[in-house]
Parts: C-alpha cells; structure tokens; sequence
C-alpha cells in the first residue's frame, strides 16, 4: 500500500471501465465514449486524437501508431503495425548527393509517410463500433474552440522554441516567438479543418486530396523527394505479436521493425536473478541497467524492418541467449566494456490504454518521435510531420539503412499482459529510448515485488545513456544508491528530464474491478467508470 503522506497519488479503481492516458482531456475525451456505448477501441482513438491537438508536440495526425489489442479480455492478442514507409524517392544517394552522412531531424530527409490515420481508420472499421465522426468530435472541438495549455505540455513546448523555424510551425504554435503560457488558451484551425475532413471521408481525406497536396507540396519546398503516390499508397498491416514468459504470466509485444523484442530480451535476462531486497535498491538497478546494456548491444546491428533484413527474433528470445547475456552481469562491478550500438536517444509519444466492460483492452501508441517532430508543419492542413527517418542508419552495411519503401527502426511499443488465457494489464512506456527497459522495469515492479502500477510508475528512473558506463538518474534516486552503483563502475548523471511516462490498467477478474494508473511526470490521469 502506498504511502498516503507522501505527495503522490493513488491508483484509480474502479469497476465498469477504465481509460489512462497523459492528459486529462483526452482520459475524459475516452469516458464520454464509453459512456455513449462505444468501446475500448473508439475510446483509445478518440482519446489520441484529442492529444494529438493537446499534446501538439508530442504526438499528431503526422506520425505512427502501434496497437495491440486483447479482444473481450483473452490472450489471442492482435497486434498492429502502423508506421510509415519511406517515399519512393528517399534513397541512399539521395543522402550522398547532398552530402549527408547523418539524417538531420528538421530535414525532409526525416520524413517517412505517417501511418497513423490509415491505422486509426482500418482499427475502428475492423473493431470498433460508435461512428468515426463520433471519435474525432473533442479533437476537433479542442482544435477549432481552443484548449487550455498544461503544465508538463508548455514545459516541453518551450524548450523548443528555438527549433521551430518553418514558418508555419511558428505561427500556429508560437506567439511573438515564444510557446503558449501554462493556462493560456491555444487553438489550430488549420488542424481543426483537416479532423473535420477526416471524420467524413476516412482515411483518403488524408492520404489523397488537398490534405495530402498540402504535405506534399510543402515537403517537396523543404527538398523532399515525397509523392503524391508515396501517400495514397500508405499502408499499415496486422502483425502477429512476440511474447515471452515472466513470472508465469506472458508479455506481447509487437514484432519489429519496433524494439519490443528488446524489452522481452530485458526481462528474459532479469528472470534469471531472484527479485529480493528494495526493488530501487543498488543490487537490482545493478541487473536492470546491465540487462538493459546487454540487449541493446545485442540489437545493434540486427533490428531493422524484417521484410527487407530478416531479424533473428526467435534466436534473440532464446533461453540461450538470455543464459549468456545473463552469465555475463557480475553484481561486484559494471560491465567495462560492450558492443557499440546506435540507437535514438528520448523522444517524445504519447500513450493510452483503456479496457471496456465487456474487457476489451486496448493498448495503443501514437508518436511523431522528436517533440514537434521535423519541426515541419504542413501550412494549410495544420499537419506537423514526424521526423521517424532520422532513426535510419546511412550505412550501407546496416540492416536499418535507408530505402524506398522501407520502415525504420522503431522505438514506440505497446505492451499488454496475459495469464491464463485472459488479459491481465495493457500498459505502455514513453520515452524513445527508455522505452524498452521502461516496459521491463514495470512489469518487474508489479509482478516481482507486488506493487501497484501506481506505485511502480512512481519508482525513481534510471537509464544507460550509451554502450559505456554512463547512466542517467532522476533526482529522486536515494543519493546512498547512487553512490554504491558509481563505486561498481558506473557513472552517475543527472537525467536533464523527467525520464519516460507510462500508464497502466490492471485487470481483477476475481473482483471484476479494474485498478488504473497515469504518469505522474505528465499531466494526465487515470479514470473509470
């Protein structure tokens, strides 16, 4: 049980629903859904595309999506990939011919089709069940009437001020140069214009027509190679889900190009070391930052879009690639030396999850990577494009090289947990490059010592910020631990942000209840019904 004078909160119960998000708007944009019949999958849409407006910089109709989804509460979990190719015209000369040998952020270069509306709108014709329009409504009242700034949402938006130089992007989301006060009331007519579209026509509203002459006519200004085919030829697709084994309870994730492979790598590892003593304790932040170490070294030169470099997945979930990489952490000290790998630092997503009360559980992610993405915003749709393309690698040699068609290493990924042939807790992890042991330090968190996912959530964080020693620490970590991990070898730093948000929603079925938690580093909640 928490500790109730500590200045935290309580994880949220409740019996008939429940929807956990990183906003409030876009939790209650998810009950009202609820409340008007519709299910778990309407409400998570409904609820991305009311951040989408809120949330500006850390997600939009411009970026991807990834799904998973446990229909009435079993563990047949489906899993959709809705992240974007690369334009037909993006190619490793193309790079060269402009004397790139890195993918620049707020570069058309970065910009892959965003696969995020042909997600929503091919989700909610296979298995929601309220009308589309119906889902879009509070986006595009937020966007049209205006929305009031939270806190955690300026906090970010005005660090980048400075990176907003289209000309676009600084009209609609600067004032005199400058991001919106906590408070102050912001609107975008532009993005009101295109929901409205969107929530008639559907997915070609989007993807042909004026909305994508829009993008692609402003991309192409920006030396984009995107077509107008790159467009209307977007596509995401049903993938079948990874998992492995935890504590006799089994965690789905979704297959690469994402990193969720990664994350069950992670907790592959920690299930070889007994869960014992203070779970923010020196000796398992010790094993979680060398699992974490270990897998993304493993994956350096293997994870890539699997339908142009095959990914050894089963050899990476193999009780004998976890035996060895396990075999190889020594409690005494840190690891001196690993395999170089080249992965994104933190970015920005925004993540949701709702159950039903027929225990539909949805988990859901929607990123445009970078906070407000390539800084790139389509002037008359009001689309801010994502910079996913960054994550490509311009090496030739890569699996992860930049292509035609082809989809870039991932780092957003939904997680959902089942035991017993029923669902027992959607959950999600943002934070780019956290994400994969953020899944991994949670789910550890509830099912090894028995916390709530509140109290979890609330853990102090820790991540290793490259393939050496050094590690990023939030403040909150007891100094005294701190101190024990520098004299192992590792090299404690300050993380510069809040590390990472999550949420969560636990299934009782005993009970029929439902126990809920939201990120206390960001602005939203949980709430049930």
């Amino acid at each position: 049980m928490r500790d109730f004078e500590k200045p935290t909160r309580s994880t949220v119960v409740a019996r008939e629903a429940m929807a956990a998000t990183s906003h409030p708007s876009a939790t209650l944009a998810a009950l009202r859904i609820l409340e008007a019949g519709g299910n778990a999958m309407d409400a998570a849409i409904a609820a991305c595309a009311v951040q989408c407006v809120v949330e500006p910089g850390s997600t939009g109709i411009g970026g991807d999506c990834f799904v998973l989804y446990a229909p009435q509460g079993s563990d047949k979990v489906i899993a959709y990939n809705g992240s974007g190719r690369a334009p037909a015209g993006l190619t490793l000369d193309w790079f060269r011919a402009r004397g790139l040998t890195s993918i620049p952020r707020n570069s058309a270069g970065a910009v892959t089709i965003p696969g995020a509306i042909d997600a929503w709108t091919r989700l909610h014709g296979d298995h929601g069940s309220l009308p589309f329009a119906r889902l879009l409504s509070d986006a595009i009242r937020f966007a049209e009437d205006g929305y009031a700034v939270a806190p955690r949402v300026h906090r970010d938006w005005a660090i980048e001020e400075t990176f907003l130089t289209d000309p676009s992007a600084r009209r609609i989301f600067l004032k005199d140069g400058r991001a919106p006060a906590i408070g102050s009331v912001h609107r975008q007519p532009e993005l009101a214009g295109t929901l409205r579209k969107i929530a008639v026509h559907g997915r070609d509203a989007f993807y042909t027509g004026e909305v994508a002459e829009d993008m692609v006519s402003h991309l192409n200004a920006h030396g984009g190679p995107h077509t107008l085919e790159d467009f209307a030829t977007a596509a995401g697709e049903y993938v079948t889900p990874i998992r492995t084994v935890y504590r006799d309870h089994e965690i789905h994730e979704c297959p690469p190009n994402g990193q969720g492979v990664i994350a069950l790598m992670i907790l592959n590892i920690l299930s070889r070391f007994p869960a014992t003593g203070d779970p923010s304790g020196a000796d398992r932040l010790h094993v979680e930052i060398e699992a974490t170490r270990l897998a993304y070294a493993a994956r350096a030169g293997l994870l890539a879009d699997p339908r142009v470099s095959p990914v050894p997945v089963e050899e990476l979930l193999s009780d004998a690639m976890a035996d060895r990489l396990a075999g190889m952490i020594d409690l005494t000290h840190a690891l001196p030396e690993l395999p170089a790998f080249d992965m994104p630092l933190h970015r920005d997503t925004v993540y949701v999850t709702v159950v039903d009360k027929d225990r539909n559980a949805v988990s859901f992610i929607n990123s445009i990577f970078d906070f407000f993405g390539s800084g790139i915003v389509a002037p008359r749709s009001g689309v801010t494009l994502h910079n996913r393309g960054e994550s490509f690698s311009l090496d030739p040699n890569h699996p992860n090289v930049v292509a035609p068609g082809k989809r870039p290493l991932h780092t957003i990924i939904p997680g959902m947990v089942t035991r017993g042939g029923k669902v027992v807790m959607p959950f999600g992890v943002m934070g780019g490059y956290y994400q994969a042991m953020g899944h991994a330090h949670l789910v550890s968190k509830i099912l090894d010592y028995g916390l709530d996912p509140q109290m979890a959530i609330d853990l102090p964080r820790v991540v290793p910020v490259s393939g050496k020693l050094d590690v990023e620490a939030e403040k909150t970590l007891d100094p005294r631990t701190a101190a024990e991990l520098e004299r192992r070898g590792f090299r404690i730093v300050p993380s510069p942000d809040p590390i990472g948000g999550a949420q969560a929603i636990r299934i009782d079925w005993q009970n029929g209840t439902l126990a809920g938690a939201s990120e206390s580093r960001k602005d939203g909640c949980a709430l049930g019904l």
